[in-house]
């Protein structure tokens, strides 16, 4: 039996979410015997849309024409089961079976918009342990208006994490950096608060102005037009004159604008690129760094939120990573996103002196010309995630939840449906 699906996220659009939304999406395309996918594509902010045109948008956009074509023709739509891609006080009952899927938490609680609506879920699905951790652990107590009594307010929807696979990206192009150095830290991320990124230019050049390193940053404000790129450009200028340091050996790299993802993973690739760092907030998941880490490029990050999933052997709880030092804290009230991130929650700042001094051994470790620690540790990480993140396992982890909200088995063949009668 083929179950009715309707999928709603930014699958189209070129962020976290929209990478998100093309992974469940492919699981589940994985299963044609089971899915009959309907797509209602949203946006992501000011972030740009792909602009590829391969096989999978060919048929992203079919789907969609069938979908918008099935909707017109009956006004009240039939569903067996919904997948939203998306921050949870979006969800809605759209079928007779919702899943709600989200990137979730960079902090360390939930809205209790997103408890309520949670619960409205039949089944919840998250990116990491700590997603999970954050939305089931966040509790509300109040008052019920009607019989005045104490009210507990917690997710009560059953809740699966299914991490990111691991890509093949096959032969990547080879990409002409000019990178004047051969040691190069490379970062990834938005230019945003929780990112992180003005403290990265900062203490990199801090620690290193009197060094032959460079520090390759590709990143964007909201765009990737031409006027997101001045601008990012012009901050860029005044945080590095800002930190005082005219006659700095050191270099530093904007790469802006649109790259397919086959170009994006050839700097990690790049011989001159080192390592990778992140001083991040905190991460629902964390793309970048997983990217790095199952490539092999060592990585500094502080150790808290979504990216231990992937830096630290669940098996023997040791860190593959130059795990930065860090101070859960309140947010501050620029970052305050009603329903969203709440002021009440915290997340992690790191350390300055641990930030400098983790970037500091990677570099003496990586260029001593020996064996050490940073790469073999690197590398080991890299070879079991391209074990534990394979993508067929994770595509099936992603059906079974989806199999396991509708109450079905993503095993049964089709005889196991047919009742036999005497």
């Amino acid at each position: 039996m083929k179950y009715k699906l309707f999928f709603k996220g930014p699958l189209l659009t070129r962020s976290g979410y929209g990478e998100q939304a093309r992974f469940a999406l492919r699981a589940l395309r994985s299963r044609p015997d089971l899915f009959d996918i309907h797509i209602q594509p949203l946006n992501w902010g000011q972030t740009s849309w792909i602009t590829e045109l391969d096989d999978e948008r060919m048929w992203i956009d079919q789907s969609i024409e069938k979908t918008l074509g099935y909707i017109q023709n009956n006004p009240q739509p039939h569903f067996d089961v919904s997948f939203q891609v998306t921050i949870p006080n979006e969800w809605q009952k759209a079928a007779r079976v919702n899943v709600g899927y989200t990137a979730g938490m960079e902090t360390t609680q939930v809205a209790h918009q997103w408890i309520s609506n949670g619960n409205a879920m039949d089944r919840i699905v998250v990116v990491s342990n700590h997603s999970k951790n954050t939305y089931v652990n966040t509790v509300y107590n109040g008052t019920d208006p009607q019989t005045q009594q104490t009210a507990e307010l917690r997710l009560t929807t059953p809740v699966d994490v299914v991490n990111y696979p691991v890509k093949d990206f096959g032969e990547c192009p080879e990409l002409d950096l000019d990178l004047e150095y051969d040691f190069n830290f490379f970062a990834m991320a938005q230019f945003g608060p929780r990112k992180n990124l003005p403290n990265t230019v900062k203490w990199f050049l801090d620690e290193f102005h009197q060094d032959n390193v460079g520090l390759v940053l590709k990143t964007n404000i909201a765009k990737n037009c031409v006027m997101d790129r001045r601008q990012l450009l012009n901050d860029m200028r005044n945080y590095i004159t800002q930190a005082g340091y005219p006659d700095r050996k050191c270099k530093i790299y904007l790469l802006h604008g649109d790259m397919s993802d086959k170009e994006v993973h050839s700097i990690f690739e790049h011989p001159k690129i080192k390592a990778f760092v992140s001083f991040t907030h905190g991460e629902g998941f964390g793309l970048p760094i997983f990217e790095a880490a199952y490539t092999g490029l060592p990585v500094v990050a502080p150790g808290w939120s979504g990216q231990l999933d992937f830096l630290v052997d669940p098996a023997t709880g040791k860190s593959h990573f130059y795990n930065v030092e860090y101070d859960i804290q309140p947010i501050p009230e620029n970052v305050v996103w009603e329903a969203v991130i709440i002021k009440e929650s915290m997340w992690a700042y790191p350390r300055e002196h641990s930030a400098k001094q983790q970037m500091r051994r990677a570099y003496a470790e990586l260029t001593s010309g020996e064996e050490n620690e940073g790469i073999t540790l690197a590398t080991q990480n890299a070879e079991r995630l391209q074990v534990s993140h394979a993508e067929e396992k994770q595509y099936a982890e992603m059906v079974a939840t989806v199999c396991a909200a509708l109450g079905i088995d993503p095993d049964a063949t089709v005889e196991d449906d047919v009742l036999e009668f005497e």
